[in-house]
């Protein structure tokens, strides 16, 4: 099934639900059912990969919308709130050149702090 095909059954673009796939947006359990619903999967489906820590933290309830704290058990550096701030941080700055040397210097902290 597109994208396409499946943002007109729950009413969504298939840009938000590129965004969904992407994990750009967070998808609530109500729309979860509804995926589920329409693509004739039991809802257990999305989590089957899913390690057994990471099921017992989002059962505790993760804060809707956030992103995954780095002490959550099998949290991506991408899905990170500090590699998140980190990036929009980043990004504020508007010279390209002091972006590219705090580039240079994160990595060398990086490769010193990895020799130890």
């Amino acid at each position: 099934m597109s994208q396409k095909d499946l943002g007109e059954k729950v009413g969504l673009t298939f840009q938000q639900i590129q965004k969904y796939e992407r994990g750009a947006n967070r998808i609530g359990s109500g729309r979860l059912f509804e995926f589920s619903k329409i693509l004739g999967v039991p809802i257990s489906y999305f989590f089957d990969e899913m390690s057994t820590d990471l099921k017992n933290y989002a059962e505790k309830g993760a804060k809707k919308g956030k992103p995954i704290p780095a002490s959550a058990p099998d949290a991506e550096v991408l899905d990170r709130r500090e590699t998140l701030e980190l990036v929009r941080t980043f990004y504020q700055i508007d010279d390209a050149v002091v972006r590219q040397r705090f580039l240079e210097l994160m990595r060398e902290a990086a490769r010193v702090c990895s020799a130890k």
